[in-house]
């Protein structure tokens, strides 16, 4: 127990210190690199215009705008996000008008939550704007996490004793299920959750199946039990395996909105389900009506009292039925890991809880739902993207190493490691699995050697050093003579190299080619154009808008960060490393599990793009490099 308190205090220091750093830069970049920067960073929408207000089916008032400028670009908008809508004056004076939360959000739309006296007519006296928050809520809910774990004294305070411990977690003891549609290492995984009496991980690799074996887990534990908590770090993640469970037929409620907004994944939402049950037209009459007599309110009215009493009545008689029923018929109720917080679970408890990309959260975050729960399952790759930490002093002390981490160094015998994958030819497989998962990946026959083009290296790296003089009339940022160097764009947003993104979009546009272009568009092949810095793929994605050559296949490439990219597969990956300079310096580059996650993307076709000559100075880019140059992959 000593050894649990101790770390978790040792957590919430690092945690403080990750939260002072974090809010301390927020507070210096919007006071210094103004709105527009802002914009072009995906932090804010500026200009928008503005849409209607409403009341949302949870009886919200919500206020709807659009941005009218930014050419699809990305943002870091979603659902549940702190916001601030403000007024930039001809004079460039920015004055906060509200604050609200994020509720809706895609492309150039957005709905944010508002109170009730947030003026939005303000809005008018300028141009407007919205931009995001400082997140004070998710940190609050860390800390109240950690807190409550720290003085737990019932099934809380066994597990948090028991994960900090050597003592093995207890099994049931049965004979070993089978399931012909799984391979041996995904039915030993759906085993070793349903045996777990307290804590289970699967560990799946990429292409490994990690969440064909999760939903199978789900599916036989609800056989056992009435229902199940499931949640993950991002909300991305909560609609992935929401939308797998609800192909499976099982009955998720998912708290929050989607990121991907369409009927299928608004179906099992709370607040679509909320509006469509038969009681809620009673419900949204009553509402109305109190809203309509608290704008005519006569003051000291008896009558008025007593008609307003039993309004509110009956409208929270209503909720509570129409919330019985949703919460009673679902089988799976689905969060991100702060959501779990969500006033709508206050009170319930569930025997068991899944946290899906659970090497991705910070081991606080984790805490935040496992109060509610009697064991826990974690699937995810601690391999692959680490949690966020950008305070390097809590980075240092260990704020970076996730739950799932922790249990693997702990409890190695709750772990079951997937090994067949069914993504990538064996030749892009094999670095990844001889160098993160100690050679134990197989590739499955029908993927081993598949390629586009016969006699085809499956893994090549194009290397910019020493290329001088790259010829293309298509841009006019071409030059006659090019150095391949880095550079750090205005207000040292990021990191690019121009001429290396050429080199990237010349050696995209040859592999087409050489593929053929009617067969590049009749079979589909799909393209993944990878940079670890978000300058880079803003760039990247200037030229391929702006290159005629790639007007026909625009639809079928995507251009984005790693992070971007986890998940997620193509069959051709094309990687643009960007750092390229006299000292050698690769940066963020040396977290060698962002590179593992864009290398394994690829079915087909892997091409990294980059200078050996700063690249190999690390060791493990200088093995890499030496293997594709030696073909011994």
């Amino acid at each position: 127990m000593d050894r649990a308190l101790y770390a978790l205090t040792e957590q919430r220091r690092l945690l403080q210190l990750e939260y002072q750093s974090e809010k301390e830069s927020y507070c210096r970049m919007t006071e210094k690199i103004g709105v527009s920067r802002l914009a072009d960073r995906g932090d804010a929408w500026f200009p928008l215009r503005i849409g209607r207000t409403y009341y949302n089916s949870l009886n919200q008032r919500v206020l709807e705008v659009m941005r009218t400028s930014g050419d699809d670009a990305d943002h870091n908008f979603e659902y549940g996000k702190p916001v601030s809508l403000f007024v930039a004056k001809t004079d460039g004076i920015v004055r906060h008008i509200f604050s609200g939360t994020v509720s809706f959000v895609d492309e150039d739309r957005m709905a944010v939550t508002i109170a009730e006296s947030a003026d939005v007519s303000a809005l008018s006296t300028g141009e407007a704007g919205v931009v995001m928050s400082f997140d004070e809520t998710t940190y609050r809910l860390m800390f109240e996490a950690i807190d409550r774990t720290i003085s737990a004294k019932g099934r809380l305070g066994e597990l948090r004793d028991l994960i900090y411990s050597g003592r093995k977690c207890e099994e049931l003891t049965f004979t070993p299920m089978r399931f012909p549609y799984l391979n041996s290492t995904q039915e030993e995984g759906v085993n070793k959750v349903l045996r777990a009496k307290d804590v289970a991980i699967v560990h799946g690799p990429p292409g490994t199946g990690k969440t064909t074996t999760l939903v199978e887990a789900i599916h036989e534990t609800l056989r056992r039990e009435s229902q199940v908590l499931v949640c993950a770090q991002s909300n991305m993640a909560v609609d992935w395996i929401s939308e797998k469970l609800t192909d499976r037929g099982i009955n998720v409620l998912r708290i929050g909105n989607p990121t991907r907004v369409n009927d299928k994944m608004l179906s099992f939402t709370y607040e679509r389900r909320f509006e469509t049950h038969p009681d809620y037209p009673t419900l949204w009459s009553i509402r109305k009506t109190i809203r309509e007599l608290q704008g005519a309110r006569r003051h000291g009215t008896d009558q008025w009292h007593q008609k307003m009493d039993r309004l509110k009545s009956r409208a929270t008689e209503l909720e509570i039925r129409i919330n019985n029923d949703l919460f009673s018929s679902a089988h799976v109720i689905a969060s991100t890991l702060a959501g779990s917080a969500n006033r709508l679970l206050e009170g319930m408890k569930f025997s068991t809880l899944f946290i899906d990309e659970a090497a991705q959260a910070l081991e606080a975050a984790c805490w935040i739902p496992m109060r509610r729960v009697g064991r826990v399952i974690l699937a995810g790759d601690h391999c692959q993207l680490p949690p966020t930490v950008k305070c390097y002093e809590a980075m240092k002390g260990g704020l970076g190493k996730s739950l799932m981490e922790r249990i693997v160094e702990n409890h190695p015998e709750t772990v079951t490691l997937l090994r067949m994958q069914y993504r990538m030819n064996e030749e892009i497989m094999r670095f990844s699995s001889d160098n993160f998962y100690h050679g134990a990946m197989v590739a499955a026959p029908d993927v081993k050697y598949r390629g586009i083009l016969d006699y085809d290296s499956p893994i090549e790296w194009v290397d910019t050093a020493g290329l001088h003089g790259l010829e293309s009339g298509e841009h006019e940022e071409s030059k006659d003579m090019v150095q391949f160097r880095e550079s750090l764009t205005n207000g040292s947003y990021g990191r690019v190299n121009r001429d290396e993104a050429l080199l990237t979009l010349l050696t995209l546009q040859n592999y087409i080619e050489r593929i053929g272009k009617e067969r590049f568009l009749e079979e589909r092949i799909d393209v993944g154009v990878i940079s670890p810095y978000r300058a880079q793929v803003r760039y990247l994605r200037h030229l391929i808008k702006h290159t005629p050559f790639f007007k026909p296949f625009r639809s079928s490439i995507t251009v984005n960060t790693v992070d971007g990219f986890q998940g997620q597969e193509r069959d051709v990956i094309v990687i643009s490393m960007v750092r390229s300079n006299e000292e050698g310096n690769i940066g963020f580059l040396r977290d060698l599990r962002r590179m593992n996650v864009a290398m394994t993307r690829a079915r087909m076709k892997l091409i990294i793009i980059g200078d050996s000559t700063t690249l190999t100075a690390h060791p493990f880019y200088r093995k890499l490099y030496v293997r594709i140059a030696q073909g011994d992959m």
